[in-house]
This record gives C-alpha cells, structure tokens and sequence, in this order.
C-alpha cells in the first residue's frame, strides 16, 4: 500500500460506525438487531486510525442521519422505514447520543453527516478532501453491502484511490459480507487492517 499512497494525502474513512447502530442502549441494540462482526470493528480500526495519524494522515467519520422532521419524526426513505420499522423520533439525529461516533473511535478529525449509502452523496466529504489535498482513502465499517460498497464505487468514479479493509467492514450477514468484497475487488485493493497497520508503522 505505501507503495502508492502517501499517508499525508491519506484518510481512513468510516462509514457509520454510532451508538444508535453498535451500542447496546443505541436504536439497534434497542431492537435486537445486532452483530458480533459489527461490535468488533471499533477495536480493530483504532490502531490503524493511530498510526495514519502518527504519519500525517487524517481520520473521517461519516455517520448516518435522519434529519429530524414535523413534530419530530425522522425524514426517512420508505425503503428503510419498510426495512427498519423501529427507526423512530430521536434515532441517529444530529446532537443524540445515537448518532455519535462510537466512544473507542471519537474523536474523528472530520465528522460528516450522511443521509444516504454512499459517504459522497450530498455532503461536504469531497470538499474535505479537496481542501486537504487528500487523493487516497482507506475505507472500513458498516455495512459492507449498503454504505461502504457505495462510498467505495463514488470515490472510483472521482478517481480517488482506495484501498478497502476486508476485515474492517462487516455485514449482517457473512456471505453478503464475502460477495461485497469479491465484487469490489474489481475496483479497489482488498486488505485486513493489520496488513494495512503492517505498511503505516
């Protein structure tokens, strides 16, 4: 990977890794919709978001939000309230508890807010980028299939090299998981997090 990315125009960028999706007392945990493969990815990513940090690199967090709308109920897609019924007032809105940072990640050195898969799609993170002269990104969190596969194929398209964490994403479901990653493979190199942590140290 050192090979062809400087670490100083380098991010590690997660996708929603927040209370109200990790956290036992967060919507998910709530609703009993949790994962052991979610849960882990915290403790796996910190040091490689210490180490990019140590050689000039910045950390992303880009968290999913549901804008709060008319007497408080979220502004969400019909998809997703079909998929996620018990989404409701006060789940992932900006300033709770649920939509922060997981604690063994916060501080991001940028947070941006998301209302959609893909990290790109009507927020600030490419002017981040821009302004920090920042052309690669190392990408991991949840879930695999939804807003990581978006954000990789967005940040192709922008001609932004990536190189994605195989074992720093997680899905629901393991195979989803698996086939996310084979398909991806055509656009980005595919890495474990120590492998990665191996070439920043």
């Amino acid at each position: 990977m050192t090979d062809t990315i400087d670490p100083k125009r380098t991010a590690l960028l997660t996708i929603d890794l927040q209370n109200d999706f990790l956290h036992p007392e967060g919507a998910y945990g709530r609703a009993d919709q949790r994962s052991a493969m979610i849960s882990a990815l915290p403790e796996r990513i910190k040091p490689l978001a210490d180490a990019l940090r140590a050689k000039g690199g910045v950390y992303i967090s880009a968290q999913f939000t549901l804008v709060p709308g008319p007497g408080g109920e979220p502004l969400i897609a019909p998809h997703l309230k079909e998929l996620r019924p018990f989404l409701g007032k006060g789940d992932f809105a900006p300033g709770t508890f649920g939509h922060a940072l997981v604690d063994e990640l916060a501080p991001a050195d940028y947070t941006v807010e998301k209302v959609a898969y893909s990290a790109f799609y009507q927020t600030r993170l490419e002017y981040i980028l821009r302004a920090l002269g920042i052309d690669s990104l190392i990408i991991g969190g949840i879930v695999t299939n939804g807003g990581v596969a978006s954000t990789v194929r967005d940040a192709h398209l922008r001609n932004l090299h990536t190189v994605l964490l195989s074992d720093g994403c997680a899905a629901f479901k393991q195979e989803v998981h698996d086939a996310t990653l084979i398909s991806l493979g055509s656009i980005t190199p595919v890495q474990t997090c120590a492998e990665v942590l191996e070439e920043l140290t």
